[in-house]
């Protein structure tokens, strides 16, 4: 049954009670002790929340919601997500594997994504009667219908379409411009779709977009949605039984200190799609994914060292860029809080927070003004649920970390801390 959540959840479930940080209830400085750090921390209310913010918003037409499992492919979230209703969005095998040990039910509510299917992932998504292909280049898409036939299995499928829409985003995450390895140029459309009509083994069932990630502006949605309108009423025309519109994902949060409502955010984007839909009746599916469970996790992490070189201040922690690269990759902000709340009088330090990786650019703020530190004090780095743990890498042969989920005060150990014989065991000497 799906969990009751709160109509207006807060941006982030940590907060801190008797001056230290809590999360749904649960003491963060007792998690260190007992699952050590660097150490993922999960809000599993929170994830629901976000979650219901998005059935209540398009309640009012036929939809699913296909959480995008590359923000975070723990299995526990997905399962968490899959019993209240969701479908997945992939972009590989692997994580087609997961939503099956996760919740095996759900694989009729898949959509595959991603500009570089091979024949044992297609075979493998036909196999588990998933919902829809998005198809991203016409090569592509005589590859499903030559496995189709192969294995005797009609394969619905939707073009990714490349609208042309400037999304304002970090240019690694934007996806939506002819320049972009993403989709197919939406002029071409029609014409592959008609190539596709010869073929009795492939089901033009629905066309897809999607413009990036992390867009604070709704507008590029509702353009992006309306071109797509356009589109399915020409194919339409053409005879095509188009059943679905994938509207995709890339709803942004705030990573800062901005005032952040998102509720409020949630029903502007409802709207934009909406406004892009107009008239068109298809199913509606869209693939949130940082949204749903970025600010829901954080990274703790302890203090090793206090250094000073020269004018600058040095905060050296046991977490870095392998366990947390989006600060690096994307020069990302993330808010980062002390476990222990300072007093109002304590003094503040201005100082890079780095890690223990040999790069310069293991960093996960730099200049940042901060509460006076010592070694052995914990931090919190927030909003490091989406693009965390998945992006996490055994760099400098450090083992990935542990994370744990918060699911009304109890803490669940979800993922184990590697150990040097996890990180050994594929080599072969």
């Amino acid at each position: 049954m799906p969990r009751k959540t709160a109509p207006q959840p807060s941006p982030r479930p940590f907060a801190y009670r008797n001056r230290t940080l809590h999360c749904d209830g649960a003491d963060i400085s007792a998690l260190a002790e007992d699952h050590g750090t660097p150490l993922y921390v999960y809000s599993a209310e929170q994830i629901s929340a976000r979650f219901q913010l998005f059935e209540e918003a398009f309640k009012g037409q036929p939809h699913t919601i296909c959480y995008a499992v590359k923000a975070n492919s723990s299995l526990a979230i997905l399962r968490l997500l899959a019993l209240q209703g969701a479908g997945f969005d992939i972009v590989s095998g692997g994580e087609l594997e997961r939503v099956r040990k996760a919740h095996k039910a759900a694989l009729t509510k898949v959509v595959f994504s991603g500009v570089g299917k091979q024949v044992w992932e297609i075979d493998a998504a036909l196999k588990a009667n998933i919902l829809l292909f998005n198809v991203e280049s016409e090569a592509e898409l005589y590859l499903l219908a030559a496995r189709a036939e192969a294995l005797r299995i009609r394969a619905r499928f939707a073009l990714r379409v490349n609208p042309d829409v400037f999304a304002d985003t970090h240019p690694y995450i934007s996806t939506g411009l002819s320049e972009h390895k993403f989709g197919i140029d939406i002029n071409q459309a029609r014409a592959i779709y008609r190539k596709a009509g010869k073929s009795k083994w492939l089901d033009a069932a629905g066309v897809s977009v999607h413009i990036g990630s992390q867009i604070r502006k709704v507008d590029p949605f509702a353009a992006a949605t309306a071109r797509v309108t356009a589109l399915i009423s020409d194919l339409k025309k053409d005879g095509h039984n188009i059943r679905y519109i994938d509207a995709g994902g890339g709803l942004g949060i705030d990573y800062g200190t901005t005032a952040f409502n998102p509720a409020q955010q949630v029903q502007k984007y409802a709207a934009a799609l909406s406004k892009g839909l107009a008239a068109e009746s298809s199913h509606l599916i869209i693939e949130p994914g940082r949204f749903i469970v970025a600010q829901a996790g954080a990274l703790l992490t302890r203090v090793l060292f206090v250094k000073k070189n020269g004018s600058k201040t040095f905060v050296i922690t046991d977490a870095g860029m392998n366990d947390l690269i989006r600060p690096s990759l994307y020069h990302a902000h993330h808010e980062i809080l002390p476990i222990k709340q300072p007093r109002t009088a304590a003094p503040s330090i201005t100082a890079d927070i780095v890690g223990p990786v040999c790069e310069s650019g293991d960093f996960f703020a730099r200049d940042r003004v901060l509460a006076a530190v010592k070694p052995g004090d914990l931090v919190l780095i927030l909003d490091a649920g989406a693009y965390g743990m998945s992006l996490t890498s055994n760099y400098n042969s450090r083992p990935r970390p542990a994370e744990v989920l918060i699911d009304e005060a109890t803490v669940k150990l979800i993922r184990r801390r590697e150990t040097m014989r996890d990180l050994l065991a594929p080599e072969v000497l």
